[in-house]
């Protein structure tokens, strides 16, 4: 055990200075320092400014409860050490928690924490203790900055919107208008506080709680000039009239976005199921450019995390 846990330290600590020092030259504030690395250390773990963000992936470790939770509080001195964060900035998350849990890190799910973030010159709300996501997914960082570059005087369609970062670049870009669906009402209004940190207060700025899928059905033909789709893997929410699976969906998904998206307008889409495969061939677009490298930031490339595409009408 104790070899093991030689292996991580060295290893995140080999992994931090090197990241550290690029997100330092970048100006970077919020990025991933290690995403399961090595097998018997499943965490993902995240610097959000000067707080640190681990997740614990759910697999079968073989270890009884008390066992688990020893080993947790260990890996979790070790990582504060290492980041030179103190064990109150450390915020956890575990698949299964149980209330009764009594250690050195049980204020870290016993307090909420929400901070505000910043990114490319923007800030964004992020929750690091209630949610299974903090509300600002680090990968898409040159996505956005690409929306960002193509937004001014735009209609932008932000589809599955969650917290509304890709609508928040668009605004800063200079979007002439910005509608934001998503199906959760706590994410649609978290998106609107992050428009309102940034003072983003466009009436043409809109926000609707709607079911995808059954949204675009409603669009006018030719409208939208930028559409940005990050949709699930799978969902069957029971708000949905039908359940998402992406890979048996998306052809369909993208040819009724295509088509409220006006002749030379561009479609960015992207999604995490790892497998993915796109079926180009019965896409109505004219070009299709699959772009998931030269959208990974440096703390993203060594996981194939999600394919992104740029499609144009």
């Amino acid at each position: 055990m104790e070899d093991k846990l030689q292996m991580f330290e060295n290893r995140l600590t080999k992994v931090f200075r090197h990241i550290s020092k690029l997100a330092r030259r970048q100006h970077i504030t919020c990025y991933r320092i290690y995403d399961d690395d090595i097998p018997e250390f499943p965490f993902s773990i995240e610097m959000y400014e000067d707080h640190v963000y681990i997740a614990e992936y759910n697999r079968k470790h073989g270890m009884d409860e008390e066992t688990h939770e020893t080993w947790l509080d260990t890996c979790l001195e070790l990582i504060s050490k290492v980041l030179e964060v103190p064990p109150e900035k450390v915020w956890v998350k575990q698949r299964q928690r149980k209330e009764n849990r009594k250690s050195q890190y049980e204020k870290l799910s016993g307090e909420s924490h929400v901070m505000t973030a910043h990114e490319a010159g923007l800030q964004f709300k992020v929750n690091l203790s209630d949610y299974l996501d903090t509300g600002l997914f680090l990968d898409h960082r040159i996505t956005r900055s690409m929306v960002r570059e193509e937004a001014k005087n735009k209609k932008v369609l932000n589809l599955f919107c969650y917290t509304g970062s890709f609508s928040v670049y668009a605004a800063a870009g200079g979007a002439a208008a910005i509608t934001s669906v998503d199906l959760s009402k706590t994410y649609l209004s978290w998106a609107e506080e992050n428009m309102q940190l940034n003072g983003f207060h466009n009436p043409n700025y809109t926000f609707v709680h709607a079911d995808v899928l059954q949204y675009l059905d409603t669009l006018k033909l030719n409208t939208y000039d930028l559409v940005i789709i990050d949709p699930p893997t799978f969902s069957n929410s029971k708000r949905m009239k039908d359940f998402l699976d992406i890979q048996r969906d998306h052809v369909a998904l993208l040819n009724k976005v295509l088509l409220t998206t006006k002749k030379d307008g561009v479609v960015y889409f992207s999604n995490n199921y790892r497998r993915f495969a796109l079926d180009a061939d019965q896409i109505e677009a004219s070009s299709i450019k699959d772009i998931t490298n030269q959208t990974l930031p440096f703390d993203f490339q060594q996981k194939m995390i999600r394919k992104c595409y740029r499609l144009i009408k």
